[in-house]
């Protein structure tokens, strides 16, 4: 085996580069963190839920919005329903209210998109409120950066107004 020695300089900028590609393709390909109340079985990529929504079938896919009024009627999934952030003790108990009426086995998506994932405020407390409740087919969508960035600005379906 042939070992190759570089100066010291350029293997630490090897090495940050490295760090720094892992650490965006991480990122970009985020679907559950140790923090996360879902499962990387429990998530859906933007591409795969868009084929999944065009698909004629007799069970369709409910996808519930839970992030804040402004951003839902500025822009959201086709379809989608709203009944209030998940961060509000109000949207939460709307959501639950809501998701009474549903059969246990709907096949549920909900999604946000205000802000990065890692740092919304809504998602996780929707997602626990509907886990809580025994929805069994429930999956959150995976928009790493926001809804704009990661679901309009990629040309997929976006309904306006409420």
């Amino acid at each position: 085996m042939k070992v190759i020695a570089l100066p010291a300089r350029k293997l630490l900028v090897a090495l940050f580069c490295a760090i720094l590609l892992t650490s965006e393709l991480t990122r970009s390909l985020a679907v559950a963190m140790p923090d996360d109340p879902w499962t990387a079985a429990q998530t859906v990529q933007p591409a795969q839920l868009v084929i999944e929504l065009q698909q004629e079938k007799d069970r369709r896919v409910l996808v519930i919005y839970v992030g804040v009024k402004t951003l839902y009627n500025g822009g959201h999934i086709p379809g989608a329903v709203y009944y209030g952030p998940g961060s509000a003790e109000q949207g939460i108990s709307d959501l639950k209210k809501y998701a009474a009426t549903l059969p246990k086995n709907s096949d549920v998506v909900l999604y946000c998109g205000c802000c990065p994932l890692e740092k919304c405020p809504n998602l996780r407390p929707a997602f626990a409120a509907l886990k809580d409740l025994g929805f069994a087919r429930l999956r959150v969508l995976i928009l790493p950066t926001s809804f704009n960035t990661d679901w309009a600005e990629k040309g997929y379906p976006v309904q306006k107004g409420s």
